[in-house]
């Protein structure tokens, strides 16, 4: 394959540009901003679901309250019923009286029982209120922690989409020369290459592969016609001769 000594150095543009842009696509990918968005979003469900689970416990518990409130009223209503009609005189029955004595006895001893099932289901409900409360102020503090690192990731991405578009721009000026053969070529060797198909010959040794060319190869180059297009013996790259190739 022929290209003009000119041609062939706008193939190394070509390649600094193309480097340039896998650069910014690399750091897109591995962009810590976004990486900070994704933590912060994971940490964010769990604590939504955390949120989820300490609201069902504080509505299970507001249901055990109401239930022990009307227990102990239940209990209260028909203690002072027996001590309205202890009271008032009605009963004049020994065997009665004696009853209705025995279960206001049996009444406050349950009344007691239940006020501390209800006392102990309070507690805990203060206790469930003050988590899910603690947990819902921790979300306020996440959420704004993430709304900040979202406006940085998207900030950081526009600084590269910019960077990109330029690198892309100079990327298409310096190949629109390029004959479209050699291009491919290029192409295809970078692609194979770890996206480096051309490289400097520099001081006898190639820019690509980082192997100092043996004397008959350096002999062979020299020999070479200008326009002639040089593949690296090790590496199979495009070797563009320049000044500083040490021939």
């Amino acid at each position: 394959m022929k290209a003009e000594p000119h041609i062939q150095l706008a193939l190394l543009d070509v390649q600094a540009h193309d480097l340039e842009i896998d650069r910014v696509r690399h750091r897109r990918s591995t962009l810590p901003e976004a990486a900070r968005v994704t933590e912060l979003e994971t940490s964010l469900r769990k604590l939504t679901d955390r949120i989820t689970a300490a609201n069902v416990e504080v509505g299970d518990l507001e249901v055990e309250q109401r239930k022990a409130d009307a227990d102990v009223d239940l209990v209260r209503q028909r203690a002072a019923k027996d001590q309205q009609l202890l009271d008032a005189g009605t009963v004049n029955d020994a065997k009665q009286l004696t009853n209705l004595q025995h279960e206001l006895e049996s009444l406050a001893r349950r009344q007691n029982e239940l006020e501390d099932v209800e006392l102990e289901i309070m507690e805990r409900l203060e206790d469930a209120t003050r988590n899910r409360d603690s947990l819902v102020a921790e979300q306020a503090d996440l959420q704004a922690e993430l709304a900040i690192a979202v406006e940085a990731r998207d900030e950081a991405l526009a600084t590269l989409a910019a960077q990109e578009q330029v690198a892309m721009a100079d990327r298409d000026a310096s190949a629109a020369g390029v004959a479209a053969d050699l291009l491919a070529m290029y192409d295809r060797l970078r692609a194979d290459n770890g996206g480096i198909g051309a490289a400097q010959l520099h001081r006898g040794r190639c820019e690509g592969c980082r192997i100092e060319l043996t004397p008959v190869d350096i002999g062979r180059i020299r020999e070479a016609a200008p326009d002639e297009v040089l593949r690296c013996e090790e590496c199979r790259r495009i070797l563009v001769r320049t000044a500083e190739s040490g021939l």
